[in-house]
């Protein structure tokens, strides 16, 4: 039997010894940004969801900007790839899509809306961030929101925005929103399914909250 000393043992040994898996968030940071493995989980001191959330460029982070480049980019990559994986699949349910909406929305700091096109298949065309907004609100018209849907000649919609504050629990100018919006979309014969308010690891559906 080999034994490994875990003092000297650095997140590449541990990698190639033991695969991704087994590394703690500190270590995939430490490769991630070619940093110590104490520096690292200095940056995750406040846990793994507000250091997603964090703005990277141009911050006081303790990191150069090569560094804060490999952050962005990875969070980016990861977004992309969800959507990736949704591609031209039918959504059932439009919870289905709250999931990886939370993944690739909820860590920005600044609000931000967009929706996500459907065929009379309930296939995504696009999904498209139309507004982002400032630490609290975003102010956008359900015109936006509708205009989109025209040029991409979608039969439905499933709109969503994030709230940098963590939760996800909907306000009085989200309800109000949301009518207006289901409303305009009755006229032009675009149903819209859902909203999805994507708050720190999880969602709420105002369909499933019977709001709409």
């Amino acid at each position: 039997m080999t034994f490994v000393d875990a003092s000297v043992e650095t997140p590449l040994d541990r990698l190639d010894r033991a695969g991704i898996e087994a590394l703690s968030d500190a270590e995939l940071v430490s490769l991630l940004m070619d940093r110590s493995v104490p520096q690292s989980g200095m940056l995750l001191r406040d846990g793994l969801p507000a250091f997603a959330r964090a703005s990277w460029l141009g911050s006081k982070q303790p990191v150069t900007r090569r560094q804060a480049a490999r952050v962005i980019a990875s969070l980016e990559l990861n977004r992309r790839l969800a959507l990736v994986t949704e591609d031209r699949q039918p959504v059932h349910d439009p919870t289905m899509l709250g999931r990886s909406l939370v993944v690739r929305y909820a860590h920005h700091i600044q609000e931000r809306l967009g929706a996500v096109y459907l065929d009379a298949k309930h296939r995504i065309i696009r999904e498209k961030e139309i507004y982002v907004g400032t630490l609290n609100s975003a102010l956008v018209s359900t015109r936006d929101v509708l205009r989109f849907a025209i040029d991409h000649h979608a039969a439905s919609l499933i709109v969503f925005h994030n709230h940098p504050s963590g939760s996800p629990e909907p306000s009085a100018e989200d309800l109000l929103f949301t009518r207006k919006l289901v409303d305009a979309g009755a006229i032009l014969g675009i149903d819209v399914l859902d909203h999805l308010i994507l708050g720190a690891n999880r969602f709420v559906s105002l369909k499933q909250r019977g709001a709409m």
